[in-house]
């Protein structure tokens, strides 16, 4: 039943885009700070994307913003016509990553790291066919390998006023730790999440979640449930990959969190005062933490990851 469930998130994970992330290099939310018994500190923290200028490469069809590789980031705009349009994205660790390109400014991150990128456009001819519209490569030095995974971007898509990231900040209220804000916001996901069968079964190429309407009806499948769960901790200041790749034989999203302490815990994780467990917050709701499904997620060799955003 998982696998069925899961399976029809590949076609959808591969094209999504983020709309409108455009002004404001930095900026803090107008959610007045949590008040809790955490010595933490929970106000949040949100991290915008701009295309200043400074670096643009372009043509009749696209413009680059390269301005800000330093953060992890690039912004590209389709300037053309044609209603059907791919970017295609590879970086140094030669993974390409394919994208849908809408009107307006959209955010891509560069999660392969430093070094040299190719960024590709191209246009629908007809079916299955495309033709290049822009080829660009760019040199990227990012200052801190965390960063593309604190801003937010087209799975991961918030802003200051993001109703998840006040909610992010309510359960780190009375956190002491950035490991306590991890737990308490697996615990809320875990325990009053469920899985969408329906939508799992319908839904269509290029779907990306909204955070917000996912955490107000408490449904969703497991790429909803990893971008409320990286909204969340990633306007708390902890930086937070959304992963894609296989559980198994299943097509799965989750995630993986980065500590000063730890450096990356790769799938999220409990700690139950003696060791780190592996915790995929969809099997674990979906399950009801059942031992069998709680052994699966604690063994690593079951997770083979093939995206991070």
């Amino acid at each position: 039943m998982v696998q069925k469930t899961c399976r029809f998130l590949a076609a959808a994970l591969l094209c999504c885009v983020l709309a409108g992330c455009q002004s404001a290099a930095q900026s803090q939310s107008a959610a007045q700070p949590q008040q809790g018994s955490g010595s933490r500190g929970s106000e949040p923290f949100v991290l915008t994307p701009t295309a200043d200028g400074a670096v643009v490469y372009q043509n009749d069809q696209v413009i680059l913003d390269a301005s800000h590789t330093d953060q992890g980031y690039i912004m590209v705009q389709y300037t053309g016509q044609n209603p059907k349009v791919k970017l295609q994205l590879s970086g140094p660790n030669q993974v390409t990553y394919t994208y849908t390109l809408h009107s307006g400014w959209e955010v891509f991150p560069l999660t392969s790291g430093s070094g040299e990128y190719q960024c590709n456009v191209f246009e629908q001819i007809a079916g299955t066919e495309y033709a290049y519209a822009f080829s660009q490569t760019f040199s990227a030095a990012i200052s801190d390998e965390t960063l593309p995974y604190l801003y937010p971007n087209q799975y991961v898509n918030f802003s200051a006023d993001s109703k998840t990231v006040a909610e992010g900040a309510k359960l780190a209220a009375y956190a002491d730790t950035d490991l306590d804000v991890v737990a308490a916001v697996y615990e809320e996901i875990v325990g009053s999440f469920t899985y969408d069968y329906d939508k799992a079964e319908t839904v269509e190429s290029g779907y990306l979640p909204n955070v917000d309407a996912i955490l107000e009806s408490r449904t969703g499948i497991c790429f909803d449930y990893a971008a409320v769960m990286a909204t969340m901790l990633r306007t708390q200041g902890i930086p937070t990959r959304l992963d894609v790749g296989w559980a198994g034989d299943i097509y799965h999203a989750w995630v993986s969190v980065y500590t000063p302490e730890t450096g990356w815990i790769e799938g999220i994780i409990e700690f139950d005062g003696k060791q780190w467990k592996r915790m995929d917050p969809t099997f674990a709701s979906n399950e009801n933490q059942s031992s069998k499904i709680m052994q699966f997620i604690n063994d690593d060799s079951n997770y083979t990851v093939k995206y991070t955003y």
